[in-house]
């Protein structure tokens, strides 16, 4: 469980960061970026920022690379507006559960098309035994009632 100083520093990180990739950092290997979450250790040592590529897997690993060489500038620009003592060291993390996500609806989609296929061919099945497929006890006559008398 994080502080509310934590959150807050990891919060600030994150606006930070993304007005600078907006308006400083002009790398043309740079895709659209969005920051998803950033996570702060308890001492402020370290920054995790997990980000979102829209794209290939070429404007993924462009980008990556792109974050990568604006670290240093990143985590300078961090330092000067927190104002704490320490400047976090930044580690960027494409973050998968957009994709996991996206990944996990169409499962579920698969599922509730096949349940509704099993639900249509039950509704026009018929029971194997007729309309009415149990047994019932037999009901007894007169004719059974002499049958029985002359055993």
């Amino acid at each position: 469980m994080t502080s509310p100083r934590v959150r807050k520093i990891a919060d600030r990180i994150q606006v930070i960061v993304a007005e600078m990739l907006e308006r400083r950092i002009k790398d043309p290997r740079l895709g659209f970026v969005t920051l998803t979450d950033v996570r702060l250790t308890g001492d402020g040592q370290q920054a995790t920022i997990f980000y979102t590529v829209l794209g290939g897997e070429d404007e993924m690993a462009g980008t990556a690379v792109a974050l990568e060489s604006a670290k240093g500038v990143l985590r300078s620009e961090v330092a000067k507006q927190l104002g704490t003592r320490t400047a976090p060291t930044l580690s960027f993390i494409h973050d998968a559960l957009p994709d996991e996500a996206r990944a996990l609806d169409e499962v579920l989609a698969r599922a509730k098309a096949q349940d509704e296929a099993v639900a249509a061919a039950r509704a026009n099945a018929a029971y194997a035994g007729g309309d009415d497929p149990y047994k019932k006890p037999r009901e007894v006559t007169e004719d059974d009632t002499e049958d029985d008398e002359e055993l």
